[in-house]
C-alpha cells in the first residue's frame, strides 16, 4: 500500500487517510501493518515523499520542544572561549616581559603550547568516545583546565620565592590539556541534545547560536584582556598580568557551573567506539596479511590484505581516507604561518606606534581584526568572490585550497616588507647594516675635550663638557679593540686613555667620569613605541661619598629609585611625565618624558661647586604605524577563508561518513605539525633578522603550494551522484525490514554526517571541525 512511488502525500493528507479508515473492519495483521507504517512515516517521511521535506520538518519542530539544555551548553562555551582566547592574546607579551624570555623562546613556548592544544583532542575524542563519554570528558577535563587557567593567575602575581617560570608551565601544560581535550567534545554534545532528523532546522539554529558564542567570547576577551593588562596597576607593577588571567580564570570556572547546573536536562549518549581505532586495525592487519600472503595471495592493493578481517566497507573506507590525507601533506606549513598572528606579529606590533586618532591601541589587541574581517569576509567571498572566480573557471576545492596557499604565502611577504620599513626607523636602535656598529661618547667632566682614536669615524675635533657624539655606522666588520686618548682642551682636567672595544652589530657606549672612561651597552634590542613606557639611564659624575641618591617619578607604586654613580648601564622603565633627581634630599636635576623614548640624564658636579645636568634623548619612538599591520592581516584572513572554510567542506564531501571523526582528528593534527614547524625554525634560527625570517616562511609557503598541487593533479574527486544513489538504495533495503520504534535507537549521526554547519564559524585560533 504504501510504495515509494507514492510520492504525492503530504503529512496532513497522510493523517486525513489513515483516520478515514474504520480499523475495526480490518484484520489484526492489516491493523498491525498500519501501526508499523505510523512508524515509519514519522521517523522516514523522506523515503515516503521528496516534495514535502521542509514541511515535515517545520511541522515536526512545532511539536518537539526546542532542548532547554542547549542554553547552558552555549553560555559554557562562551565562557570557556572567553578564557582561552583572553589567556592566549597576552600569553608572549607575558613570557617577554615578565618571565624574562627573549623573542624566540618565547615564541617557541607559545607554538608549542599550541601545537598540544591540537593534540590533546585526539586523546579526547578517544576517551569520550571509547570510555566515559561526552558529558563526563567535558565535565572532568573542565576542572584540569580551570585549574590550570588559575594556576596561570596565580603565577602572574610576584611572591617571594615562588618558581614562576614552572608554575606558568604547569599552568599552560593543564590547559592545553583541558581544552583541547574538550574540544572535540563540546559541539557534539550539543548536537545530541536533539532529535534527527525531526529537529534538523532547531539544529540549525543551534549551530549559529553556537558560531556567535564563539565569536563574542573571542572578540569581547581579545579587547578586553589587553586592557586589563597594560591600563591597570598592581602589586607595584606598571601593568597587572595578574588581573588580565585571572578574570579569564573566573569565567572558565563560571563555564564549569552552567555546565553542571544543565545535568539533568541533558540526553547523554553512551560511548559509541571511535574509528581511529578501526583504521589502525585496517591499516594493522594489512601488514600482517602483507606479510603473509603476499607471495601466495597477491592483492591489487595493500590495503585489500584486509578485508578477511576488517571487511570490504572499511577496506575501502580507508582507502579514500588515504587518499584525501595525502593532500594533507603540506597544510601543517599553512598553519605555520597562520598561527603566527599570536606569536611573531604580536611581537611586531610591539615595535610599532599604537596611536590612532587619539586612541591607544596596544599590541595584543590587533588580534581582534582577524575574528571582525571572517564575520565580514564570509558573506563576501559566498557572494562576490567565489561568483567572480566561478567566471574565470576556479570552480573546484583544490583550485581554492592553492589560492589560500599563495595568499598566505603574500601576507608573510608584506609582513617581511613592514619588518624593512621599521628597521629603517629603528637605525638610532640597534645596527642595522652588517659589519656596522653604534658608538656614543658621554663627556661627564667639564672640560672639553679633543679626541685621538685609531677608529676609521667622523673627525670629531672637540666634545663640550656636558655633552653627547654619536656615530651610528661605523664599519666594524669583526670584534676589535681600538686606542683611545682624550686631552682636555681648556680646563684642569686630565688626559684620559683607554680601549674602545666594538663589536659588528652591537651598540655601546663610553662616559667619561673622574678620569676614567666607563663602557656600557647603549641600545635597545627592539624599537621602542608611543605605547611604551620611557627608558631612563642616569648618568653621574659625583664625588663617590655623596648620597643617598633617590630618582624620583611620576609612579605611584614606585615612588623612588636608588642610584649611585656605579650603575650608569642600568636602564630604568618609568612613568611618562615628570620626574627629579635628590642628592642628599637636595634636587640636583629634573626633567620631563615621554613615552617610548630612551632617554640620558647626566649630572655632574659636587654640593660645594654644585651641580649640573643635561637630559638627552638617545632614542626616538618608532613613527611606523601600527595600521600598517592591516594589509598582511586582511591578506592571512582572506587566506584562512579560502583555505580553511573550504578545506573543511572539501575533506566533508570528500570523505566516507563513517570516516569523518578519524577526518577531523588529522586536520587538528596538521595544526600541531605546522606550530612544530615553527618552534624547530625558531630555534635554529635559519636567519639573522626578522624580516629575512618573515621572507623565508613566505618562500617556504610557495614552494609548499608547488608541491601540494603536484599531489592534487591526478586527485579524482567522488562522484556524490553515484554515492547519494548508493545511500538510496541503502534506505530503501533498510525500509524493506520491519523495525518497531522501541527497537529502533535513535542516532546522532545527523549531525555528524550533515556538512552544511561546518562553514561559517572563526577559525582565527580554532580551525578544526569541533565548534563547526
Amino acid at each position: 500500500m504504501f510504495q515509494k512511488k507514492n510520492r504525492s502525500f503530504s503529512p496532513k493528507s497522510y493523517h486525513s487517510f489513515i483516520s478515514g479508515i474504520d480499523q475495526r473492519k480490518l484484520t489484526s495483521s492489516a491493523r498491525t501493518k498500519i501501526k508499523y507504517h505510523n512508524i515509519r512515516y514519522s521517523e522516514s517521511v523522506s523515503f515516503l515523499t521528496d516534495d514535502s521535506d521542509d514541511l515535515k520538518q517545520s511541522e515536526a519542530s512545532e511539536t518537539l520542544p526546542y532542548p532547554k539544555s542547549v542554553g547552558f551548553i552555549i553560555s559554557n562555551e562562551f565562557c570557556e572561549r572567553f578564557n582561552y582566547y583572553g589567556m592566549r592574546t597576552i600569553l608572549v607579551l607575558y613570557l617577554t616581559n615578565k618571565l624574562g624570555y627573549n623573542e624566540e623562546t618565547s615564541t617557541v613556548l607559545f607554538h608549542t603550547f599550541t601545537m598540544l592544544v591540537y593534540i590533546f583532542p585526539l586523546i579526547g575524542a578517544l576517551i569520550a568516545d571509547g570510555w566515559l563519554g561526552k558529558y563526563k570528558t567535558i565535565l572532568y577535563l573542565s576542572l584540569v583546565y580551570s585549574l590550570g587557567a588559575m594556576i596561570v593567575a596565580f603565577g602572574a602575581v610576584p611572591l617571594e620565592g615562588m618558581p614562576v617560570k614552572a608554575v606558568t608551565i604547569v599552568g599552560l601544560l593543564l590547559i592545553a590539556m583541558g581544552t583541547g581535550g574538550i574540544k572535540p567534545c563540546v559541539s557534539a554534545f550539543g548536537g545530541d541534545q536533539f532529535s534527527l532528523p525531526a529537529q534538523s532546522l532547531q539544529l540549525a539554529k543551534f549551530f549559529s547560536l553556537f558560531y556567535f558564542a564563539i565569536n563574542a567570547g573571542s572578540m569581547i576577551s581579545t579587547t578586553v584582556t589587553p586592557i586589563l593588562r597594560a591600563d591597570v596597576h598592581c602589586f607595584g607593577d606598571k601593568d597587572c598580568f595578574s588581573l588580565a588571567f585571572g578574570v579569564p580564570a573566573v569565567l572558565m570556572i563560571i563555564s564549569v557551573l552552567i555546565f553542571m547546573a544543565g545535568k539533568r536536562m541533558y540526553r547523554c549518549q553512551p560511548p559509541a567506539g571511535n574509528m581511529i581505532f578501526g583504521v589502525s586495525k585496517c591499516i594493522a592487519d594489512a601488514f600482517r596479511g602483507w606479510k603473509k600472503r603476499r607471495d601466495t595471495e597477491p592483492e591489487e592493493s595493500f590495503l585489500d590484505y584486509a578485508k578477511p578481517t576488517v571487511g570490504e566497507k572499511m577496506v575501502r573506507d580507508t582507502k579514500t581516507l588515504l587518499r584525501i590525507l595525502r593532500l594533507y601533506l603540506p597544510f601543517p606549513v599553512f598553519w605555520a604561518l597562520f598561527d603566527q598572528q599570536g606569536s611573531r606579529w604580536t611581537f611586531q606590533a610591539t615595535r610599532m606606534d599604537g596611536m590612532v586618532m587619539g586612541f591607544q591601541i596596544k599590541p595584543d589587541q590587533m588580534q581582534v581584526v582577524n575574528p571582525l574581517l571572517i564575520l565580514a569576509f564570509l558573506p563576501l567571498f559566498d557572494y562576490v568572490i567565489y561568483p567572480i572566480l566561478r567566471t574565470i573557471g576556479i570552480r573546484r576545492h583544490l583550485q581554492k585550497l592553492t589560492i589560500g596557499l599563495v595568499l598566505a604565502a603574500l601576507g608573510f611577504f608584506l609582513s617581511a616588507g613592514l619588518e624593512l620599513k621599521m628597521q629603517q626607523a629603528a637605525f638610532e636602535v640597534q645596527p642595522t647594516e652588517p659589519g656596522t656598529a653604534h658608538l656614543r661618547l658621554y663627556n661627564g667632566m667639564p672640560c672639553a675635550y679633543e679626541f685621538n682614536s685609531s677608529i676609521a669615524s667622523k673627525h670629531l675635533k672637540a666634545l663640550e663638557p656636558m655633552s653627547m657624539w654619536t656615530d651610528l655606522a661605523l664599519p666594524v666588520p669583526e670584534p676589535k679593540e681600538y686606542s683611545f686618548r682624550a686631552e682636555p682642551i681648556s680646563g684642569k682636567c686630565s688626559v684620559i686613555t683607554g680601549k674602545l672595544r666594538l663589536q659588528p652589530g652591537k651598540s655601546l657606549g663610553y662616559f667619561m667620569t673622574q678620569d676614567k672612561l666607563v663602557e656600557f651597552a647603549d641600545g635597545l634590542e627592539m624599537p621602542p613605541s608611543e605605547s611604551n613606557p620611557p627608558l631612563l639611564r642616569v648618568l653621574l659624575n659625583t664625588p663617590p661619598g655623596e648620597g643617598p641618591i633617590f630618582l624620583t617619578t611620576s609612579d605611584l607604586d614606585i615612588k623612588t629609585v636608588p642610584l649611585d654613580n656605579r650603575n650608569v648601564s642600568q636602564l630604568h622603565s618609568i612613568f611618562a611625565g615628570p620626574g627629579q633627581v635628590n642628592i642628599n634630599d637636595l634636587k640636583v636635576a629634573h626633567f620631563d618624558t615621554k613615552g617610548g623614548r630612551l632617554y640620558t640624564l647626566m649630572i655632574a658636579g659636587s654640593a660645594r661647586d654644585g651641580y649640573q645636568q643635561k637630559m638627552l634623548e638617545v632614542v626616538t619612538p618608532s613613527a611606523v604605524s601600527i595600521l600598517w599591520q592591516l594589509p598582511q592581516i586582511v591578506v592571512m584572513t582572506a587566506a584562512e577563508v579560502m583555505f580553511s572554510v573550504t578545506g573543511l567542506e572539501f575533506s566533508y564531501s570528500q570523505s566516507p561518513a563513517s570516516m569523518k571523526s578519524v577526518l577531523q582528528a588529522c586536520w587538528l593534527l596538521s595544526v600541531a605539525v605546522g606550530n612544530m614547524l615553527v618552534v624547530v625554525i625558531a630555534e635554529f634560527k635559519f636567519t639573522s633578522t626578522q624580516a629575512g625570517e618573515f621572507t623565508f616562511f613566505a618562500c617556504l609557503m610557495l614552494i609548499d603550494m608547488l608541491i601540494f598541487l603536484w599531489l592534487a593533479r591526478s586527485y579524482q574527486y567522488k562522484d556524490e551522484s553515484k554515492d547519494s544513489e548508493e545511500e538510496e538504495q541503502g534506505h530503501d533495503k533498510d525500509a524493506q525490514t520491519p523495525k518497531t520504534a522501541d527497537k529502533q535507537p535513535w542516532q546522532p549521526s545527523g549531525m555528524v554526517e550533515e556538512p552544511g554547519h561546518g562553514a561559517y564559524r572563526n577559525h582565527a585560533y580554532d580551525n578544526d571541525f569541533s565548534e563547526a
